[in-house]
């Protein structure tokens, strides 16, 4: 009875050791990647399983992808995907319940082909969905845990873990949020003035540097202030949300469209041509009149 209680103990202080490590984590930094990272590693130093994943849910194609993968498999899990649904994984990102499977092989759920794309073995996962506000995020799964002893007090302190997964996850994509909104404009979806000024700042420096060359597009609207007078300020709102549409439309990666300023100005960086061509076969606020 002594040895018990002195075993609880010791795994008790452990969990307070890990979650005080977590919380530290999650209130002393905004770094997403770093935050995930570390619960990651402490569920492993805890559980310690052969492999661990972290899968997030990619919404426009209903698939979950492995943001985080440790262990022999790792580098052949990252260009894999699970179709929501498919695997044992994609089934708990599906219904948002977790899954203890002690033996895959008994579970038609199991995806075999994982094991065939990575050359790993899957005896046992432990697979738990990141929930919040009743949506599912991805899922972390375990892979090959020691299943002995593994009852409802390590059930609830990994669910816990997955909480602050959750957690860091919608943190982060608050900030981002907010980020997005200072340097955006709210009619046209373009940046605003304040980022060009950096922005410009920026590629003035690299131009010089690395000796390559940037263009800069301004556009002048004619004649907006009679749209505005003949129909009105939201169909003169509506004109200016789709050519913001359309200039960004246009560009690639390493392009930046910007609204200047007032209601008829743009900046665009490195690609001039081809949204020059682009307004000028086109056709706006034609359902508007």
């Amino acid at each position: 009875m002594a040895e018990a209680t002195g075993a609880d103990r010791k795994r008790q202080s452990q969990e307070l050791h890990i979650f005080h490590d977590v919380a530290k984590a999650l209130t002393s930094s905004l770094d997403l990647d770093s935050i995930l990272q570390t619960i990651m590693e402490k569920m492993a130093e805890y559980f310690r399983p052969d492999t661990w994943s972290l899968l997030m849910l990619d919404e426009e194609h209903n698939e979950l992808y492995f943001a985080i993968a440790v262990g022999d498999a790792a580098e052949a899990l990252k260009d894999v995907r699970l179709k929501v649904g498919e695997g044992i994984a994609g089934w708990v990102a599906k219904n948002g319940e977790q899954l203890i499977v002690p033996d895959v092989y008994t579970d038609p759920r199991f995806a075999k082909r994982i094991d065939e794309v990575t050359q790993w073995e899957t005896r046992s996962i432990i697979c738990l969905p990141l929930n919040s506000k009743h949506r599912v995020l991805g899922v972390i799964q375990l892979v090959n845990v020691d299943m002995k002893g593994f009852a409802d007090q390590e059930i609830f302190f990994l669910q816990a873990l997955c909480d602050y997964a959750a957690i860091a996850i919608e943190n982060s994509r608050a900030v981002e949020k907010i980020q997005e909104l200072t340097i955006t404009d709210d009619c046209t979806g373009l940046y605003n003035a304040r980022h060009l000024y950096k922005t410009l700042e920026t590629e003035v420096y690299r131009s010089s540097r690395f000796g390559y060359e940037f263009s800069v597009l301004f556009i002048d609207l004619d004649h907006f202030k009679q749209v505005n007078d003949t129909h009105g300020h939201l169909v003169g709102s509506k004109l200016l949300a789709e050519i913001g549409y359309l200039i960004k439309a246009q560009l690639r990666l390493i392009d930046y469209a910007f609204r200047y300023g007032g209601d008829d100005s743009w900046c665009s960086c490195r690609r001039p041509e081809k949204i020059r061509l682009s307004m000028l076969r086109s056709a706006f606020a034609t359902r508007c009149a």
